[in-house]
């Protein structure tokens, strides 16, 4: 059975633009954020896009990477 993930995309895209308005709010490159955590510039764009479904994991390391709770990214959703 295949999951139907359409009815997650807001929550996806509303986390995706808390990461980026957290970092640019810090002045943060993408290519920074992406460095901090080994991840990718391109990987970064597409989760603040709200394409990509980042893990538990990620998420964690980018609340890490930008002092902040990972709680917070969820704020609106």
């Amino acid at each position: 059975m295949k999951r139907d993930n359409s009815r997650h995309i807001n929550s996806y895209k509303r986390l995706g633009k808390n990461i980026a308005d957290r970092r640019k709010f810090l002045k943060i490159s993408q290519e920074e954020l992406a460095f901090r955590i080994s991840s990718t510039r391109n990987y970064i764009g597409c989760i603040e896009r709200g394409e990509k479904f980042p893990s538990i994991a990620v998420i964690f390391d980018i609340a890490k990477a930008l002092n902040i709770q990972p709680k917070d990214f969820f704020e609106g959703t």
